[in-house]
């Protein structure tokens, strides 16, 4: 037994380090400690229940926040998210650079995702926002501009997908006007993680003035 889990423990580490940058997510987790949020990249399995939460339909947009260093972008892709349909907000220039260069036909903006309705199309449906940003450990203005933005971009029926490693109610919760419709919680990650799904049924709202928090 110990030699079959050390067999596969070793392969799924090799696997998983295949598919990351351990050297631009290393620099940013040690420049930006609060806004990368995690210890390590999400693992293939967290990314891939993330993209089976997305709805049936195939029109609207896919939005991806926080695009790191791809792992997500990637099962959004496998799932069968068109490539055009997808567009991924990045904060960080390096990985915003090496996202460009493993995803090509992808729309990678390098931006805020508090400044999410500047950065997309205006009166654009959009299908679903794909969420890995660190809401737990963003300043809570941020965190509030950002929840802000998928209140007012989601057209009915629209979801929101996040991932957080709080795995009892995070406070950032409170600050969601929508209705949870899934929660699961994902093992095969490093730390485990919760992906908690939402759906807003109520009208869009006005596209607001930015403020900077």
């Amino acid at each position: 037994m110990l030699r079959v889990l050390k067999l596969g423990g070793a392969q799924r580490v090799s696997e998983y380090f295949k598919n990351i940058a351990p050297g631009i997510f290393l620099q940013e987790l040690y420049n930006r400690p609060g806004a990368i949020g995690a210890i390590c990249p999400s693992s293939r399995y967290l990314a891939r229940q993330m993209a089976r939460q997305l709805p049936e339909s195939s029109d609207g947009l896919i939005i991806e926040l926080g695009g790191g260093t791809g792992v997500i972008t990637r099962a959004l892709l496998d799932h069968g998210v068109a490539p055009e349909r997808l567009k991924v907000i990045e904060f960080s220039s390096p990985f915003v650079q090496r996202l460009r260069q493993r995803f090509p036909q992808v729309d990678i903006i390098h931006g805020n995702a508090a400044d999410l309705g500047d950065l997309i199309p205006r009166n654009i449906k959009i299908r679903a926002i794909v969420s890995s940003l660190p809401l737990c450990s963003l300043p809570e203005p941020i965190t509030q501009a950002i929840l802000r933005q998928w209140q007012t971009l989601l057209h009915d029926g629209g979801v929101a997908i996040q991932f957080t490693y709080n795995l009892r109610l995070p406070k950032w919760r409170s600050y969601v006007q929508a209705h949870q419709t899934n929660s699961k919680v994902v093992w095969a990650n490093l730390p485990p993680a919760n992906i908690t799904t939402f759906s807003y049924k109520s009208a869009k709202l006005p596209h607001p003035a930015h403020e900077c928090p």
